[in-house]
């Protein structure tokens, strides 16, 4: 029987009981499909930083290349944390450490879930760059509490980084529709965005049966809203990609519908699959978390596996579950009673 292992990170507030509904729907796919997942769980987190001044240890990044894949929850208790350190401290080095380069985040109605635009028939997957860009992490700042106090955050857009990424979205558009929407603001910034819209023109040439078509980011939000139907595979760098994606999770129904994927392609380290949704303080403990965003980021995690037919099996059951209404209005069902639902749909 094929065994893999995974690392388990349920991090913070609802990160932990979406975690566990995830797996437990996970395990009994692998079952039923004739596989098995060897999970290892790591309590690194805001609390592990108030314990130990670090949001993992300083060999975090080694004691994870050994697996097949990392399940991540959600990072963050700003009360506690500020999000700039728990970030950088954690979520951000992974990306970086394991080239985990491509963010890919899936966009549609699940069965029964009622979003908040007229049109019901879109299918966007949003690509986006994950380990450079406006996230990059150059800058400082100097004279600091005074009046002359300076800030300077430098966006990092490399030749390498845009070239792979937006080969990683023709690939995508190429296996899907064949349509390709390039996101930048060219019109404002001069050089890192002409610099990603002249690579795309290039690589075009490439892909003469892809139709790519450049939009300004304030366009592109706008078409998300208006006309989302219109829309298939979408590739942005760092930031404009982390924008549009929450858009995305708001037009299918919200956070608690909004899976993601963080792809080291060429699979010389692991890749980590997550639910885009934040650690919900507020909520935590409460049992109403909506776990379906970490079961759908855990089909992802086994289709990237090879696990083809036991990722399609976990998709049915979180649409059989969603269309008999259980998941599928915010706050309306209890993790376990959606989760539950889910197990018994997986057969």
């Amino acid at each position: 029987m094929k065994t893999y292992k995974i690392a388990l990170l349920p991090g913070d507030g609802i990160g932990r009981d979406v975690t566990a509904a995830a797996w437990a729907v996970l395990e009994k796919a692998a079952s039923l499909n004739g596989f098995s997942l060897d999970a290892t769980s790591y309590p690194w987190s805001c609390d592990y930083y108030l314990e130990n001044g670090s949001m993992m240890p300083a060999g975090g990044i080694e004691t994870l290349r050994p697996f097949d894949a990392i399940l991540l929850g959600a990072v963050g208790w700003p009360s506690k944390v500020l999000d700039s350190v728990s970030l950088h401290g954690l979520l951000l080095p992974i990306r970086k450490a394991f080239v985990q380069y491509a963010n890919i985040r899936p966009h549609r109605l699940l069965p029964g879930v009622q979003g908040p635009l007229r049109s019901d028939g879109f299918d966007i997957l949003c690509i986006r760059e994950n380990t450079e860009g406006e996230y990059s992490g150059a800058g400082g700042r100097v004279h600091q509490g005074t009046d002359n106090e300076v800030a300077v955050e430098t966006s990092i857009f490399t030749r390498k980084g845009v070239e792979r990424i937006l080969r990683f979205g023709f690939e995508q558009a190429r296996a899907r529709s064949g349509k390709l929407a390039s996101v930048t603001k060219s019109n404002a910034q001069k050089y890192s965005m002409v610099f990603w819209d002249e690579i795309t023109q290039r690589l075009s040439a490439e892909y003469p049966d892809v139709a790519v078509t450049s939009y300004h980011i304030d366009a592109m939000a706008a078409r998300m809203v208006m006309a989302p139907d219109s829309l298939d595979v979408v590739v942005a760098s760092n930031l404009f990609g982390d924008i549009l994606t929450d858009l995305g999770a708001a037009i299918q129904g919200g956070l608690g519908f909004a899976a993601s994927a963080n792809i080291n392609p060429d699979r010389s380290a692991p890749s980590m699959f997550e639910p885009v949704h934040g650690s919900a303080p507020d909520i935590a403990h409460l049992g109403i978390a909506n776990p379906i965003a970490a079961i759908w980021s855990g089909a992802m995690m086994l289709e990237h596996l090879g696990e083809t037919a036991a990722a399609a099996r976990v998709m049915a059951a979180i649409e059989a579950t969603t269309a008999r209404g259980i998941g599928a209005i915010p706050g309306k069902d209890r993790t376990d009673a959606i989760t539950a639902s889910v197990l018994s749909a997986l057969g």
